[in-house]
């Protein structure tokens, strides 16, 4: 089995042992294709575990915390992110490297926090200690579990590109993106210019992707758009389980509107650009002799 550098000691056991149980599978059409399926969902289960616990404890601080608790709610939650994200790092499914663009999500995230609540967008349960204005620390960390799968499904998957766009040419377009989601509260709201910057800017591009023995390829505005897709699905349990809430659900919870995805599938466009600061995009034929699919 060829070593990849790219995972962590721990993810390498695990690609490791997985490798060895997948190798005595079948090859044939269907059972191949099976397995392919199962290993793909598997590995994203996997780049989704800081963002999956989180919105677990979420929703478990909706159904089973006392409202009558010592320990406000919203601290609960960020003493129990904090956990999360130490744990990340100590037992090494994040790398220090990669943590770097972990904070900055939550920089990024918590800024445009403080304005949204500011201007009403949406709200927060005002309980707890530990916030900002009326922003509970916990929140950083729902971006930086966005960050946090970007990183780690870039490394699982070995991601690469064809025809990816220039890189400054990306910082552009995501610095555009970000200053809109200010700027459309006091001017022209631009998001549908930038959604078509968006598809101009990547539209050529495609991402191949190694799931076990197949690579497989996808346009990757098709990823941003799945990606975007899941995580209006996680906003609709976190609105649902209480832990923020828009004008229109605190009369009683409704679904995040459809919209949503608009601003969601904008906001891959920020993520991608703060991951490149750790992983520069990389093309097919960069792939080093050494390496072999992951599991």
């Amino acid at each position: 089995m060829a070593l990849r550098p790219d995972l962590t000691a721990l993810e390498r056991r695990i690609d490791d042992a997985a490798n060895r149980l997948l190798e005595r599978a079948p090859d044939n059409r269907l059972w191949g294709a099976l397995v392919e399926f199962l290993v793909f969902g598997a590995k994203q289960a996997w780049a989704c575990v800081f963002g999956g616990a989180l919105l677990v404890v979420i929703l478990a601080a909706r159904l089973w915390y006392p409202d009558d608790a010592w320990l406000a709610r919203n601290d609960a939650l960020t003493i129990a992110a904090i956990v999360i994200q130490v744990v990340m790092v100590w037992s090494g499914l994040e790398t220090w490297r990669e943590l770097r663009v972990i904070v900055l999500f939550h920089i990024v995230g918590t800024v445009m926090e403080l304005f949204k609540t500011d201007v009403g967008s949406w709200a927060y349960d005002p309980g707890g200690v530990l916030r900002i204005l009326s922003v509970p620390l916990f929140t950083g960390f729902m971006y930086g579990a966005v960050g946090s799968y970007m990183v780690r499904v870039y490394r699982l998957f070995d991601l690469r590109f064809t025809r990816y766009p220039p890189l400054w040419l990306t910082a552009v377009l995501a610095g555009a993106i970000y200053v809109n989601f200010f700027s459309h509260h006091y001017i022209v709201d631009l998001r549908w210019v930038l959604l078509a910057g968006v598809l101009l800017t990547f539209g050529l591009c495609t991402m191949q992707f190694h799931v076990f023995r197949r690579t497989l390829r996808m346009p990757l505005v098709v990823a941003f758009a799945l990606v975007a897709f899941f995580i209006w699905i996680a906003e609709n349990i976190g609105t649902y389980s209480g832990a923020w809430l828009y004008p229109g659900q605190v009369d009683g919870w409704e679904m995040v509107s459809i919209s949503k995805l608009v601003s969601w599938f904008l906001l891959m466009i920020i993520s991608v650009v703060l991951v490149t600061w750790v992983y520069p995009p990389r093309r097919p034929d960069a792939v080093a002799a050494s390496s072999a699919p992951a599991s």
